[in-house]
């Protein structure tokens, strides 16, 4: 399975009292489909896979799968401890899932080596294709991520770091050593900002959380950094995805904050993020405001 174009990874709505709001997330994933990406990431770090239990992870990636109709493919997230994960991995693959994202091991500090038996002990418990999201805890060294890049299900690597010397040095050592086709994303946290760097190492796809909210922006964006087109790719930094950046990094966890508030002023009800996540103040919520508006004057 070979991904291709901007990756979507929808929110998780909750009504007012908390549950999973089923309606809301396909009418979310629809309207997300129906803009273009190259595939869906259903709870994932956007869609609060943190926050969610098992059984109402499976509802909604089964209502993903569905809303999306095999237009693209669906992946879901998967982690936590090897037995927790696991029951995600399986809850994924019974909803209908094309594949699961691995997120790292719950909060443990781990070395490269226990990393990578966590990848394969895991990624033995099913039969759907993975992609392996280096991020916090999770270091791989070359070595390590060769180690499983060989797994015969894993297909993909995906970065949350941003070290891109090591992350030059997977890319190389896994394409010298692995023998089948493997992909490597840029996971970072508005990836749009580091993307024209991470396609200098070769790194061509990326997820893009604006892509909830502003998919013409999200998806303009991707059009000139894969042209080449130099000066809409500066001016979309510099105008719209710089003070977006700036504008998350204020309070911790708002990379996922933002995204549903501005998924919520864009005219759909999502409902707030669950604890220990905050929702944005009223000053923030105005600011997000005028940058989405630049963003759009930007591509008008």
């Amino acid at each position: 399975m070979q991904l291709d174009g901007v990756l979507f990874f929808p929110v998780t709505p909750f009504t007012p009292d908390g549950e999973v709001a089923e309606d809301v997330l396909a009418e979310h994933v629809k309207h997300g489909v129906a803009a273009g990406p190259g595939g869906v990431f259903v709870a994932c770090g956007t869609g609060e896979f943190h926050a969610l239990e098992p059984e109402e992870f499976e509802r909604a990636v089964r209502v993903a799968v569905e809303a999306t109709a095999g237009r693209v493919p669906v992946f879901a997230g998967a982690g936590g401890s090897v037995p927790l994960a696991r029951r995600f991995a399986a809850a994924a693959q019974r909803a209908g899932a094309d594949g699961i994202l691995l997120l790292p091991p719950y909060l443990v500090g781990c070395p490269a080596p226990g990393v990578a038996r966590y990848v394969t002990e895991v990624a033995a418990s099913t039969e759907l294709p993975v992609i392996v999201y280096q991020r916090n805890n999770a270091v791989f060294t070359p070595e390590a991520a060769v180690e499983v890049a060989k797994l015969p299900n894993v297909i993909g690597f995906k970065d949350g770091i941003g070290d891109l010397d090591l992350m030059q040095r997977i890319v190389l050592s896994v394409r010298e050593h692995v023998d089948k086709p493997f992909q490597f994303f840029n996971g970072l946290p508005t990836a749009e900002m580091t993307q024209p760097a991470y396609r200098g190492i070769g790194v061509e796809l990326y997820s893009s959380a604006v892509f909830c909210f502003a998919p013409e922006i999200s998806l303009a964006f991707y059009n000139a950094v894969s042209t080449g087109d130099t000066e809409k790719v500066n001016a979309l930094l510099h105008g719209f995805y710089k003070p977006l950046v700036e504008l998350r990094d204020k309070v911790p966890g708002y990379a996922v904050s933002l995204v549903k508030a501005a998924v919520v002023r864009g005219g759909l009800d999502v409902g707030g993020v669950r604890p220990p996540l905050l929702d944005p103040t009223e000053e923030h919520l105005a600011e997000l405001d005028r940058i989405i508006d630049a963003g759009r004057k930007l591509i008008a």
